[in-house]
């Protein structure tokens, strides 16, 4: 796939059925992370929030992914747990449903460590 523009060129690659579940993903994002801007970073859809990227989105052959994902925090690990995914990866299988509720309380999370971070280099 050759880099896009934009997270519109992102999506428009794929076919129609993974077009819809990233729109899903994206408005989730948006929703969670109100204040964020969107880029392309590494040739993926990124969320930025403060200069400094919070979350990704990409789309695989048998799943979609986000990074980075807080596996290893207490409150999410027994609902990842049955997705696969390295220290910072959730792997989404695209044939079964998206779990958008767990998704935006990620995006939620990663947004307070950004806030988080970004009031202690202020300091």
């Amino acid at each position: 796939m050759k880099k896009p523009a934009d997270i519109d060129g992102y999506i428009a690659a794929f076919p129609e059925e993974i077009r819809i579940l990233l729109k899903k993903i994206r408005e989730t994002f948006r929703k969670a992370a109100p204040g964020a801007v969107e880029a392309i970073s590494y040739g993926v859809p990124a969320f930025k929030l403060n200069g400094k990227d919070v979350v990704y989105f990409a789309a695989f052959k048998k799943h979609i992914g986000i990074y980075p994902a807080p596996r290893g925090v207490e409150e999410f690990k027994k609902e990842l747990a049955e997705y696969k995914g390295g220290k910072g990866t959730v792997q989404f299988p695209l044939d079964k449903p998206l779990p958008l509720s767990l998704i935006s309380r990620i995006v939620k999370y990663r947004v307070k460590e950004n806030l988080q971070k970004t009031k202690v280099l202020k300091k």
